[in-house]
């Protein structure tokens, strides 16, 4: 590595693996992305990093409702996400998911170090429990009435109508909203991460600069209140890695999610082989760790994380970027209002380069959220990029090219002018380092106009008129492109395809040196458009297909599970043979009754002819109890008994339809008796 070079590791907060990417997200990413484009340009060894969040509950219930495993899920949903940001020019050296190897090893070793550093205890808690489907509930997984205002449907831990907060025991008439069945207490033994050991330390380093100020005192107030052991665990069935040495035991889903920052590191180090692991992750290491996240997600990054990591014996972030949240025209994102803007729709409509550039322009080093004018996006652009810095090439690329065959003047007309461009980019490349990226926006147009004046004052379409001043028309022109070079290479961070094509135009690779000295005696390219101007028809069309998303969404959210008009995949297909041993079997309903704490279930009694079966059967939604004795169906005959909760299932009835009240048991014809085949 060379003198003075950096070696610095950068991450974004990992997307969670059960939805679309929007442009909420894109902005964590472009900014961090920024940030490390411009470290490259400055010739530091960067290694730029990220995964998919692929573990916890609600990724396991939606695969089921979707009718697939978990992984198969998680995998289609990463290659979404990575297109998305690759449309984007997100420029990751990784892209990987917590649901890998090397994280399920660094996740047992963190676990096992601070087990055996004296870190983690164990303790039974009481917590609700889904009878139906056997589980545990998370507290967003329990619905109800609010204790405070009486509100119906809010969620088990705070109210969205009230904004009260409270324990999911404290719902009025609670209802599991995996199964809506009443949940009961049920007891579990936990193991619980001991994060009071470590705030001496954690008080010592949220202040050393490794926080925003707004952030660190918001440890501040954290402290004061006083820090808890952290439940690390989680019980069957749950999607994740199982906690070594206690089967049925899970990771919670936050204490692997941050150690994917290191599986996707070390992914990278396994497919380059040139790069230390270690180097990067020891205590003492002089590499640069840097995280880009949410203000959501801090309380995760500035306590929990940096505690892991000096209990387990690596080393600690050198510093976590925190970002506010966008809004678009002035308000939260809406689905209704078609400004819930997923990053796959707004590709099918815009140049990314213009989002890029808008966020850009806005951003700054603090935790401020961020709005999308869409209006003054559509005028921002267009003035600054289009009427500015690429029209400066385009009014003098021409007249090099048909009267100098593209030659630029052999020397610079203009010194003390480019030294003033030159002598910017200490300022605009502090401002990119400490990401006030608005301010080297700011630095940049003020050149661009500055330019332009140069240009105005000029006017080679004047002197290109002129006997005897072909000289002078060059040096002009040479003048005007130089400092178009100067400006897309300030930019180049921001506009990563623009620059390229400006490359081309101008025959040069973009470097921050080069920035120095002006190009002379150079043959350029014939100009070609570099950029086109945002049309408002693309924002209407990209508003009216983010309101089609939504209701695409909420149409498939209305329909049941076990739906056939849900898109589940069919399963694949099966030889005759196979579907031979199936033994279907008329059968007389002898009894029926309901099962209970079972919101779906009815146990039957069977006879098949000369034997009776118990069979449970979740078509509670559609029939009476009563209204099924005497009745025959089809059932599966030879189906392997399961065990349930409520006593043993010896068979399966056959139904059919969309669900809930739509179920209808499949009735043979006239004349059947029970215990023939059906053929």
């Amino acid at each position: 590595m060379a003198a003075n070079q950096r070696n610095i590791l950068v991450t974004c907060a990992l997307p969670y693996a059960n939805g679309s990417i929007h442009l909420g997200h894109m902005l964590e990413h472009i900014q961090a992305d920024v940030w490390v484009r411009y470290q490259r340009l400055r010739g530091n060894n960067i290694h730029f990093i990220c995964a998919d969040d692929a573990h916890g509950t609600p990724i396991m219930l939606k695969a089921q409702q979707l009718g697939m495993e978990p992984e198969q899920m998680i995998a289609g949903v990463q290659k979404e996400h990575e297109a998305d940001f690759a449309g984007f020019d997100i420029s990751f050296d990784n892209y990987h998911s917590t649901h890998s190897d090397e994280n399920r090893e660094l996740a047992s070793y963190i676990y096992n170090q601070l087990k055996t550093s004296g870190y983690i205890t164990s303790r039974t808690i009481s917590q609700l429990f889904d009878p139906e489907k056997e589980m545990f509930l998370p507290d967003r997984f329990v619905k109800g009435t609010c204790p405070n205002c009486k509100a119906e449907d809010q969620y088990g831990d705070n109210c969205d109508v009230c904004g009260a907060t409270y324990s999911p025991t404290e719902l009025i008439d609670p209802k599991s909203a995996v199964s809506g069945a009443t949940p009961v207490m049920k007891d579990s033994v936990h193991f619980f991460f001991d994060l009071p050991q470590f705030e001496s330390m954690l008080k010592t380093w949220t202040k050393s600069g490794a926080l925003q100020d707004e952030m660190a005192n918001k440890m501040g107030e954290w402290f004061e209140s006083g820090l808890q052991q952290w439940d690390i665990s989680r019980d069957a069935p749950y999607f994740g890695f199982e906690i070594p040495g206690e089967p049925g035991k899970f990771f919670y889903v936050w204490l692997d999610a941050p150690i994917g920052y290191m599986g996707s590191f070390k992914n990278l180090c396994g497919k380059r082989g040139d790069i230390d692991f270690d180097e990067f992750w020891k205590p003492d290491s002089e590499a640069e760790l840097y995280h880009f996240i949410g203000k959501d997600i801090v309380y995760f990054h500035s306590l929990f994380w940096p505690a892991m990591l000096e209990g387990a014996g690596f080393r600690k972030p050198n510093k976590v970027n925190v970002h506010g949240y966008v809004t678009v025209n002035g308000a939260k994102m809406s689905k209704s209002k078609g400004t819930f803007i997923k990053a796959a729709t707004y590709l099918k409509h815009l140049d990314p380069e213009c989002l890029r550039y808008y966020y850009t322009a806005k951003l700054n080093n603090r935790i401020d959220d961020l709005d999308l004018n869409l209006e003054d996006f559509v005028q921002r652009v267009n003035a600054d990029i289009v009427n500015k810095v690429v029209n400066l090439a385009s009014r003098n690329a021409g007249f090099i090219s048909k009267r100098f065959d593209g030659e630029l003047s052999a020397e610079f007309a203009e010194p003390a002018l480019y030294a003033e461009f030159a002598e910017a980019a200490d300022r605009i490349g502090n401002f990119y380092e400490n990401r006030e990226y608005s301010r080297a926006v700011r630095e940049i147009i003020a050149l661009a106009d500055k330019a332009n004046q140069y240009v105005d004052e000029k006017a080679p379409w004047v002197v290109a008129k002129q006997e005897g001043q072909e000289k002078a028309l060059q040096d002009i022109c040479t003048v005007g492109i130089n400092l178009f070079r100067v400006l897309m290479t300030y930019l180049k961070p921001v506009m990563p395809k623009l620059a390229e094509r400006a490359e081309g135009f101008l025959n040069e690779t973009l470097t921050w040196e080069g920035i120095a000295q002006p190009l002379v005696g150079h043959k350029i390219a014939a100009f070609k458009a570099l950029f086109s101007r945002i049309d408002p028809k693309n924002i209407e069309a990209m508003i009216e297909d983010s309101k089609a998303d939504a209701e695409a969404e909420k149409a498939l959210a209305a329909k049941p599970a076990n739906s056939p008009l849900n898109d589940e995949p069919i399963e694949p297909e099966i030889e005759f043979g196979d579907f031979a041993k199936v033994d279907l079997r008329i059968a007389r309903i002898v009894s029926c009754e309901e099962v209970p704490k079972a919101d779906k279930l009815l146990k039957m009694q069977l006879d098949i002819g000369g034997e009776t079966r118990q069979v449970f059967s979740g078509i509670k939604s559609a029939y009476k109890p009563e209204d099924l004795v005497g009745k025959l169906t089809v059932m599966v005959a030879n189906l392997k008994p399961r065990k349930m909760k409520f006593g043993m299932s010896e068979g399966m009835v056959l139904a059919a339809g969309p669900g809930g009240s739509e179920l209808w048991l499949l009735e043979p014809h006239e004349g059947a008796q029970p215990g023939m085949r059906v053929m």
